[in-house]
Order: C-alpha cells, then sequence, then structure tokens
C-alpha cells in the first residue's frame, strides 16, 4: 500500500499529463479496431454488468474445487479492493478529462484482485516459490491486460493503473491473511 500511497501523494489533484504518464500514454492511448474491441472486452469484465459475472464464476470455480475459504476470499477481497480503490479516488483528487476521478484504477485492481484468487486456487500443490511466482505471475498478466485495456480507451493514465495493481495486491493479501486467521477452519472447508 505504500506504492498506492506514494503515487497518490506525487499526483494528488493533477489534471495534466508528465512524467511516466507522457512517455507512455501515446503508446497506448486511442487504440483503433480491432484492438479497441479487445480493449472493450476487458473493460466489461469491470463494469456493474461483467464483474459480478466474473466474481460469481469464480466463486463458483472455488466452491467447485471445495475451497470455501478461498470463495470467502473472493468477495471479501474484490469488495474490499473495490471500496479502497474508491475511497482513494477522491482522497487523491487525480482528474482525467476535466472531470473524472482516475487515481487508482478500480478496473485494474479488481482484474488484479481476480488473478490473485485465481493463483491462490492452483497453487495449492506448488512449492512456496512456485506458489508466489504464479501468483505474482497472473497478478501482473491480469493488470497489464486491464491497465492497457483502461489507457488505451483513455479512462485512466498508466499510473492509475499502477496504483491500481499495487492496491490490489496489498488488500487481497491483507484479505487472505485474515480469512485464514480469523476464519475458523472447521466451518469453512
Amino acid at each position: 500500500m505504500l506504492v498506492v500511497f506514494v503515487l497518490a501523494m506525487v499526483f494528488a489533484g493533477e489534471t495534466s499529463v508528465d512524467g511516466v504518464d507522457a512517455a507512455i500514454l501515446p503508446l497506448i492511448d486511442g487504440v483503433a479496431p480491432p484492438l479497441r474491441y479487445v480493449a472493450l472486452v476487458f473493460d466489461f469484465g469491470g463494469e456493474p454488468l461483467g464483474s459480478p459475472l466474473l466474481v460469481a464464476a469464480v466463486v463458483g470455480l472455488c466452491l467447485w474445487r471445495r475451497r470455501m475459504r478461498l470463495a470467502v476470499v473472493t468477495v471479501a477481497g474484490v469488495v474490499v479492493t473495490v471500496g479502497v480503490t474508491s475511497v482513494l479516488k477522491p482522497v487523491a483528487g487525480r482528474m482525467i478529462h476535466g472531470h473524472y476521478l482516475s487515481f487508482p484504477s478500480g478496473h485494474t485492481a479488481f482484474a488484479t484482485a481476480l488473478a490473485v484468487v485465481i493463483a491462490l486456487l492452483f497453487a495449492e500443490r506448488l512449492s512456496r516459490a512456485a506458489a508466489v511466482a504464479l501468483l505474482l505471475g497472473l497478478a501482473l498478466v491480469a493488470g497489464l491486460l486491464m491497465g492497457w485495456a483502461q489507457v488505451a480507451l483513455g479512462a485512466h493514465y498508466p499510473t492509475d493503473a499502477l496504483g491500481g495493481f499495487f492496491a490490489a495486491l496489498a488488500v487481497m493479501l491483507a484479505v487472505a491473511w485474515c480469512v485464514d486467521r480469523f476464519l475458523p477452519r472447521r466451518h469453512a472447508g
């Protein structure tokens, strides 16, 4: 979370593009079809209709694999991640297009959060090092893809996506720790 707070302080109240964003933005912003359609598909996953469908699918997969505690982590983690990014937006006050709060990217945070759960779902039989590599790898891929889509569609700056990525990692690991510590094992499966 420290990275998120540092980025929030750096970009607080900003409405112009400079630094890293100025270097990356021209390479990604405003993609044309067919890449625009790909970006819209990713974007849909973080929208009010797409995100509950994805959460339901991941929870269903957790339940099918008899990972009740991970189903709880999925729901709680996504809710807390979305809550944290929603609270941080007005605190940071960074604007895009003059009147939309942009830091951190909730879409990127959401995609990263789900990737963490999917990694945890398939990491149970791996060594600790392999499990960490899987978690970080899937989270990075999901964060990059959703972050790219958000920047390509003009909804966020690249550093907004970076903030969403780090917010989700911090929140999901904290939620998983809390569920592991406070949810009794005999009732959770």
